[in-house]
């Protein structure tokens, strides 16, 4: 299994996140995970830079493949101006960038205004949505009058040789069949070796990336009060994370969170078994990658932990 690094936007400021990408690649993580938000999921977190901002700096500064994880390219940016972006962040990175999707949630997506589409629509916007990206990074001249999106006489004149690839987050299994139908490959955030496997069989074993986070510390009882003072939004069952619209009720939700609940689901501290036994959760759920984020202030001691104890299990 492929391991990289999960950079959090919501979490670290950009100059946090540079550093995070050269230190990472120092230790040998073999690629780069970076969210898109316009908020964070609390106040605590306290940050949200500009991801294409961020590409654009990482490229600069460190050679790691990049994926977004994940784009929405439905509501709050154009599908145009996303296919723009992620082809200059492609030719930037030298043909490694891969642009992960998704339907979004409304703690981003809602900030203009419209109402929060129900699931079955945002599926059909994201499907409508890729295939106008990818018509636009044909270079062509493209006109589009769809269901959902409107361009006209459109064309992108800095397009990479090859197209990126497109990776289709899913939770379930009506988005997981979405991302069989248009996706190169599948992204998801939890070793559910069901959704994985509906994907592979589907795509012909296209490949799966996976995001995890931890919380390193000296003690795991202090990484865990951070994963809680930080990440409460974590624990939030179901569809929750996908459909509350502002940070203040997130903060509201995630009173409910107990730090025992925390406890019981994150990896934290600084023994290296609970931390190989992840790792091998999701590669025997399926996945082919596995993107580690860190959550709290040890981030530069967590990645060189890995880089000591964790890569070089993984080969």
């Amino acid at each position: 299994m492929r391991i990289g690094y999960f950079l959090s936007t919501e979490e670290y400021a950009p100059a946090e996140l540079l550093a995070q990408a050269r230190a990472a690649e120092g230790a040998g993580f073999q690629g780069l995970w970076i969210s898109d938000h316009f908020h964070p999921w609390n106040d605590e977190q306290g940050n949200s830079p500009h991801v294409w901002s961020m590409i654009g700096a990482i490229s600069q500064v460190c050679g790691l493949p990049v994926t977004t994880a994940v784009t929405c390219p439905t509501t709050r940016i154009h599908p145009a101006i996303v296919a723009q972006a992620a082809a200059t962040s492609a030719e930037l990175l030298g043909g490694r960038f891969t642009l992960g999707v998704g339907t979004g949630e409304a703690l981003n997506e809602s900030i203009l205004g419209e109402p929060w589409p129900t699931l079955d629509v945002r599926l059909e916007m994201l499907e409508e949505a890729v295939a106008l990206i990818r018509r636009l990074w044909t270079g062509e001249v493209v006109t589009h009058r769809g269901r959902h999106y409107t361009v006209e006489h459109a064309r992108i004149y800095n397009v990479p040789d090859t197209p990126p690839e497109v990776f289709v987050s899913a939770f379930g299994p009506k988005a997981a069949e979405l991302a069989v139908r248009i996706g190169d490959g599948y992204i998801g955030t939890s070793p559910d070796a069901d959704l994985v496997s509906r994907f592979k069989r589907g795509s012909a074993g296209k490949p799966a990336q996976a995001g995890a986070k931890v919380a390193f510390a000296p003690t795991p009882e202090e990484g865990w009060e951070h994963a809680h003072r930080l990440w409460p939004n974590a624990g939030l069952p179901g569809e929750l994370a996908q459909i509350l619209p502002t940070v203040e009720h997130f903060e509201q939700a995630t009173e409910l969170v107990t730090l025992d609940s925390t406890r019981e689901s994150v990896v934290a501290g600084s023994d290296p078994a609970p931390h190989l036994e992840q790792v091998r959760e999701y590669a025997e759920a399926g996945y082919d990658e596995l993107y580690v984020a860190n959550m709290g202030p040890h981030h530069q001691a967590m990645i060189e932990f890995y880089g000591e104890h964790v890569l070089p299990e993984f080969g």
